[in-house]
């Protein structure tokens, strides 16, 4: 007689534990966090600088206005001939516009740039006696003059500490979660209160330099950042170290920097002249 099959029970389907939701960061935890960040960013670029050349606070005034929408490097490139020509406050508020709309051509938006700059030269003469204010409530009476220009001209002409809140500041603090505000302004306030007062003005260097040279908007080198550890967006970019290597910028990627006057302790080349090479 055949022996009958005994038919095993089914097994028990395998039912996973639901994976645990990662335990939201503590504000206590994100401040020590953001400041590993920054001394990371000061040992990485100890050399971090304002990237517009300049030799007085009005040089730098008139720098920074021209840099909104192009790179300081075509600002670098178009200033030496806009100095030699208006040199002081007095001599740029007598200028013929459509002289200087033709000197300042190459940083776009000439037109507008040439009447704030024209603007703020008259209210330098007439109001402040030919000299740059070192006041925040009065650079930002200047035609043409935000918080962040005042920002930057405070804290690199004057010493006043100051944090500086352009497109890349923005971009990586929102990337790191340091805050999810939008708005400059309240970018500003909320960094403000995770650093001391002593550090605002480099971290606004360091930070703006990495975003520059390393994590860039669309492809972020994520593979050669020093922060990677650190990042809580990490791998939204390039991963693999010899790939993001290859999208390294200025002289971190062997390239010439954006000052044709550099530091003396900066470690890239200068960058060229206009029309040259």
């Amino acid at each position: 007689m055949a022996e009958s099959k005994v038919r095993k029970p089914a097994a028990e389907p395998v039912v996973k534990a639901a994976a645990k939701p990662a335990k939201p960061e503590s504000r206590l935890a994100m401040v020590r966090r953001a400041r590993k960040i920054n001394r990371v960013l000061a040992e990485t670029y100890p050399y971090a600088h304002p990237e517009l050349d300049f030799e007085s606070p009005f040089e730098l005034l008139v720098a920074t206005v021209l840099s909104a929408q192009t790179t300081d490097l075509r600002v670098n490139q178009t200033t030496p001939a806009l100095f030699a020509k208006y040199p002081t406050p007095e001599d740029m508020a007598m200028a013929v516009p459509e002289e200087m709309e033709e000197i300042i051509r190459p940083t776009g938006f000439f037109r507008a740039k040439t009447k704030s700059l024209i603007g703020l030269s008259v209210a330098l003469r007439d109001r402040f006696g030919g000299e740059v204010p070192g006041r925040l409530a009065d650079l930002v009476t200047l035609p043409g003059v935000g918080r962040k220009t005042a920002n930057v001209v405070l804290g690199n002409a004057f010493g006043v500490p100051g944090i500086t809140v352009d497109t890349h500041f923005g971009r990586l603090v929102r990337r790191w979660k340091w805050t999810e505000q939008e708005d400059p302004e309240k970018v500003e306030a909320e960094i403000a209160m995770i650093f001391p007062k002593s550090e605002w003005t480099m971290l606004s260097h360091r930070v703006v330099f990495h975003g520059r040279r390393v994590c860039h908007a669309r492809r972020p080198a994520c593979g050669a950042c020093p922060v990677a550890p650190l990042c809580p967006s990490y791998g939204e970019g390039e991963t693999d170290p010899e790939k993001a290597r290859k999208l390294l910028k200025y002289e971190m990627g062997g390239q010439p920097g954006q000052r044709l006057k550099p530091p003396a302790d900066y470690p890239g080349s200068p960058a060229p002249a206009l029309g040259a090479g």
